[in-house]
C-alpha cells in the first residue's frame, strides 16, 4: 500500500492519443501482410495426429454398412470413428440440434461427414479414409421447393420435435414468417401502376482464404484444449460439450488465427471431430481443410426465388407490397430460422410502404446446408426489391433516385412489422450523397498513343475486345440491414478489463471472447480503453472461453456490444480508480471533490485539464481488475401470424452507384467503379470503416457478376475449388469511392452504428442495375453470366 502525497506540478492534460475517431494501426497488421501472422493452420504440437473427414459421395443416400477395418490396420492410424462410437449427444446446431456429428444411418447432402480417421501424418489418414468401405443406398433428392414441399416428398426430418416445427405447414419447411400490415387489396386498388417480378439468388460462398483449422489436446483432467479458428467460442463450447459428454468447464478454448469468416465459422466444422479424436487416442489431433473441404464443411448463402408486386400512385408513391421469399436451407437448419427472419421484417427496404404482405420461409433441401454469409437474408431481399424500384420509376417516367428519394424512409417511420425507426435513417440524403459523387471519365481504356489499356475494358487481360461493341451504364441501389441479433434473443457481451502500473506506467489489459475475424475488433477495443482510461499502453488477451460469452463475430454486432461492454468495464475500472484518488488526495486538492474528473494521457485531470495526479502513483496500491456484461435494449420476437414486433435493435443504411462497362457481343462486364455513401454513426476508426466499406462492397460485385456454387440436379456440388469457384481478385476490383456520413444513434455507444453488412446489400442490386442500363435487358438473377447477356 502506497502512502498519499499531495501531487505537484499541476498541468493542462492532453488527450490520450489513439482513442476513437482515429484511424490507428491494426497490431496484427503488419505480421498479417508480411505473412508472419499465425493462423489457426499454423497450429503445431510436437507429438500430434493428424485428423481427416470421409465425406458421402451422395447427396442422399441411405448408409447400410461401414467397413473400417483395412483402414484401422494401416499402418499409423491410431483411430477410425463413425457414427456408433460417439460417446454422448450425436447431433448438435445452432438454434435447432438437427446436425449429426457424424452421419446416423442417412446422408442428407453431398459432402455430409461419415467417419473420422486419426494418423500419424495427413497423407496416411487420407489414404486410410479411401479404405473405408460405405454400402450406400441411393434415395430420392429433394432439391426445390416443388420436391420439398410436393404431395410424395420424401419427409428429410421425420419426427421433427423443434420450436418451430408446430408453426410450419410442411415439415420440410424450417421455418415461416409472415409479415401482414393495412389493407393490400384496398391499396392495390389505388395503385395507378402496378409491377410485378420473379428473381433468383445463386448460392454464394464466403470464399474466406483461410480454410477451416484446429488442434484439440487432451488434458490430464480428462478434458480437452481447443484451439480453433471460429466465430463464436462460447456457441461452440455449448454444441461441442454434450458431444464429448463433458461439462462445459472441461472443454477450454482460445481462439486462434482467423484467416476471413462472413458467416461460414458460425456453425460447427471440425471442432467436434478434433476433440472426439483427441479424446479417443489421447494425442493431440490437428485436422486442416483443403480448399475441397472447406467447400463442403462449412455453410453457405441461401440462394433464393422471390416473387414480388408493387403498387405506386401517379406521383410516385409506394402504395402496396405483396411478396414471397422462398430460401433453400439445405440440409440443416443451422441459422435459416433466423435468416427467414430477416429476410421477412426487411422485405420492403428502406421505404415507406403501408400495406404489405410478405411470406418468407426456408426450405430442408438435399442441397448443402446454408446458414450465416454477411447480409443474412437482407442480401436476397435487397436485390428483389431494388429491382422493383427500377420498373416502378420506369414505368412512372421517374428517375430512379428520385423516385427511391420519394419514397425514402426517414427517422420516425414505421418498418412494415409496426416497429418505430427511432435513430437517423438518411436515405433519401445517402442517394443524394452517392449521385452527386464525381462519374469516372468515359473510356478509360484509351491511352494517349492509342493503344487500349486492356486491364480497362471488359475481360481484362484476356485481350477479348478493344473497346469494339462496349457499353456504359450506371446504376443505383440502396438497402437496409439489422445489426445484432434480434427477436428477442439476449444479446450480450461480456469484458473483463484490468488497470495497472508496470514499469511506472499505466497499463491496460483488455480480454473478451470476441473472435477477430479481421473485421479489426481488437483495434477498437484499444482505441476504447485509451479513450476511457486515457492511457496509450493497452494489451489485448487472447480471446479464450476463460471470460463470459462475447456472441458471435456476426451481425455488425461486435463493435455495438462488445464494444459496448469494454466501454462498461473501463467505465467501472475509472470510477474505482476515481475513488481510490479521491480517498488519498482528496483532503489536498478541492476539485477531487467538486470536478468531473476525466483519465488523460496517463493522469487524472478536471475538465478544464488541470492534471491532479498520475494514473501509475493512484495504481500502486494495486492493480483495478473489473469483469461485466452489457446488453443492449431489449428486442422482440415477431408475431408468428402477423410479423408485428420490435424485432431489431439497430438498422443500417447503405447506398451506391455502380459504373459498368459491357461487351455486349461476348457478355463480358467490367465494374469500372462502385461507389458508396454510408451512415455509420460514429466512425470509431475511419480508415477500417472505409475498408469494411470497401470488402462488403467487393463481396456484393462478386454476387453480381461471378460467384455461385453450382449444385446439379443430383445434389452435388460441381465447383468446390477456386478454380471454378470465380471470386473478384484485385484486377476485378474496381475504384471506390466512400462517402462517410455520421448521424449518431443516441440508443448506441459513442453513437455507432453497425457498417460491415450494409454496403454487401445494395452493392450488388446496383452493378444489376447498371448492366441492364447498359443493355437493355430485364435480368433477374445473379449472377449475372455471359450467356445472360448474349442470349447463348
Amino acid at each position: 500500500m502506497g502512502t498519499a502525497r499531495i501531487p505537484t506540478g499541476l498541468t493542462q492534460s492532453s488527450r490520450t492519443r489513439g482513442g476513437i475517431g482515429e484511424s490507428t494501426l491494426r497490431p496484427d497488421g503488419t505480421l498479417k501482410v508480411t505473412g508472419e501472422f499465425a493462423y489457426g493452420s499454423d497450429l503445431w504440437h510436437e507429438d500430434m495426429l493428424w485428423g481427416f473427414t470421409l465425406r458421402s459421395p451422395y447427396a442422399h443416400a441411405r448408409i447400410l454398412s461401414i467397413d473400417v477395418s483395412e483402414a484401422l490396420a494401416t499402418a499409423g492410424v491410431y483411430a477410425v470413428l463413425t457414427h456408433d462410437d460417439l460417446p454422448a449427444a450425436t447431433r448438435y446446431g445452432l438454434e435447432i440440434q438437427d446436425t449429426p456429428v457424424l452421419a446416423d444411418g442417412v446422408a442428407r447432402y453431398h459432402g455430409e461427414p461419415v467417419a473420422l480417421v486419426a494418423a500419424d501424418h495427413p497423407e496416411t489418414a487420407r489414404r486410410a479414409a479411401a479404405k473405408i468401405k460405405v454400402g450406400y443406398e441411393e434415395l430420392p433428392v429433394v432439391t426445390g421447393e416443388s420436391s420439398a414441399l410436393g404431395p410424395d416428398a420424401p419427409v428429410l426430418h421425420p419426427g421433427r420435435d423443434d420450436h418451430h416445427a408446430p408453426h410450419v405447414p410442411h415439415p420440410n419447411i424450417v421455418h415461416r414468417q409472415p409479415v401482414r400490415r393495412g389493407d393490400v387489396a384496398a391499396a392495390r386498388a389505388r395503385a395507378d401502376v402496378v409491377v410485378t417480378g420473379s428473381y433468383e439468388v445463386g448460392m454464394q460462398d464466403q470464399a474466406f482464404l483461410g480454410p477451416e483449422s484446429g488442434l484439440a489436446v487432451p488434458a490430464e483432467d480428462g478434458g480437452v484444449d481447443l484451439y480453433v479458428a471460429t466465430q463464436w467460442l462460447h456457441a461452440d463450447l455449448r454444441q461441442i460439450a454434450p458431444v464429448l459428454g463433458l461439462p462445459e468447464e472441461k472443454v477450454r478454448m482460445t481462439l486462434s488465427g482467423v484467416g476471413g469468416a462472413f458467416g461460414g465459422r458460425e456453425d460447427l466444422s471440425m471442432q467436434a471431430h478434433a476433440c472426439l479424436l483427441a479424446l479417443r487416442t489421447g494425442r493431440p489431433v490437428k485436422i486442416v481443410y483443403n480448399r475441397f473441404e472447406s467447400f463442403f464443411g462449412h455453410v453457405h448463402r441461401h440462394p433464393a426465388t422471390l416473387h414480388y408486386e408493387h403498387g405506386a400512385t401517379r406521383d410516385g408513391r409506394l402504395t402496396h407490397l405483396a411478396c414471397r421469399i422462398v430460401l433453400d436451407g439445405g440440409a440443416y437448419a443451422s441459422s435459416s430460422p433466423a435468416v427467414v427472419g430477416n429476410a421477412a421484417s426487411l422485405a420492403a427496404g428502406p421505404y415507406v410502404v403501408d400495406a404489405v404482405d410478405i411470406e418468407a420461409l426456408a426450405l430442408y433441401t438435399n442441397n448443402p446446408p446454408c446458414g450465416a454469409m454477411r447480409g443474412f437474408g437482407a442480401v436476397q431481399a435487397c436485390f428483389a426489391y431494388e429491382a422493383q424500384m427500377d420498373k416502378l420509376a420506369a414505368a412512372l417516367g421517374l428517375d430512379p433516385v428520385e423516385f427511391r428519394q420519394r419514397n425514402a424512409m426517414a427517422q420516425g417511420a414505421v418498418m412494415p412489422t409496426g416497429q418505430v425507426v427511432d435513430a437517423p435513417a438518411p436515405v433519401a440524403e445517402l442517394l443524394r450523397r452517392v449521385k452527386a459523387l464525381p462519374p469516372p471519365p468515359e473510356r478509360q481504356w484509351e491511352s494517349a498513343g492509342g493503344a487500349p489499356d486492356v486491364r480497362s475494358l471488359p475481360g481484362g487481360l484476356s485481350n477479348t475486345t478493344h473497346g469494339e461493341g462496349v457499353v456504359r451504364g450506371v446504376g443505383y441501389a440502396v438497402g437496409i440491414k439489422n445489426v445484432g441479433f434480434s427477436e428477442g434473443f439476449d444479446d450480450y457481451s461480456t469484458a473483463r478489463v484490468r488497470l495497472e502500473a508496470a514499469g511506472g506506467q499505466p497499463v491496460a489489459t483488455v480480454h473478451t471472447a470476441m473472435a477477430e475475424v479481421g473485421q479489426g475488433g481488437i483495434t477498437v477495443h484499444a482505441q476504447i480503453a485509451r479513450t476511457e482510461l486515457g492511457v496509450t499502453q493497452v494489451t489485448i488477451a487472447p480471446a479464450d472461453t476463460r471470460v463470459g460469452s462475447a456472441g458471435s463475430t456476426s451481425a455488425s454486432r461486435q463493435t455495438y456490444v462488445t464494444g459496448g461492454a469494454v466501454r462498461h468495464a473501463c467505465r467501472a475500472v475509472r470510477e474505482q480508480v476515481l475513488e481510490r484518488g479521491r480517498a488519498r488526495f482528496g483532503t489536498y486538492h478541492p476539485a477531487w471533490a467538486t470536478a468531473e474528473l476525466l483519465l488523460e494521457d496517463g493522469k487524472v485531470v478536471t475538465d478544464a485539464g488541470e492534471v491532479l495526479a498520475d494514473l501509475a502513483e493512484i495504481l500502486d496500491d494495486g492493480a483495478v481488475d473489473v469483469e461485466l456484461e452489457w446488453r443492449h435494449r431489449p428486442t422482440e420476437p415477431f408475431d408468428l401470424a402477423t410479423g408485428q414486433g420490435n424485432g431489431h435493435v439497430q438498422y443500417s443504411f447503405a447506398a451506391h452507384r455502380a459504373v459498368v462497362e459491357v461487351d455486349t457481343e461476348l457478355g463480358l462486364v467490367k465494374v469500372v467503379e462502385l461507389a458508396c455513401a454510408q451512415d455509420v454513426g460514429k466512425a470509431m476508426n475511419p480508415l477500417a470503416v472505409i475498408g469494411q466499406i470497401q470488402g462488403g462492397s467487393t463481396q456484393g460485385l462478386g454476387l453480381a457478376v461471378m460467384e455461385e456454387i453450382v449444385v446439379g440436379a443430383d445434389g452435388r456440388v460441381r465447383n468446390p475449388s477456386f478454380t471454378d469457384y470465380l471470386i473478384p481478385t484485385v484486377l476485378d476490383t474496381p475504384s471506390m469511392p466512400v462517402d462517410i456520413l455520421e448521424l449518431a444513434d443516441a440508443h448506441a455507444p459513442y453513437g455507432l452504428r453497425g457498417a460491415g453488412e450494409a454496403p454487401t446489400l445494395s452493392s450488388t442490386p446496383a452493378v444489376v442495375a447498371a448492366i441492364r442500363a447498359a443493355t437493355g435487358l430485364a435480368l433477374a438473377r445473379v449472377p449475372v453470366r455471359p450467356e445472360h447477356l448474349t442470349g447463348t
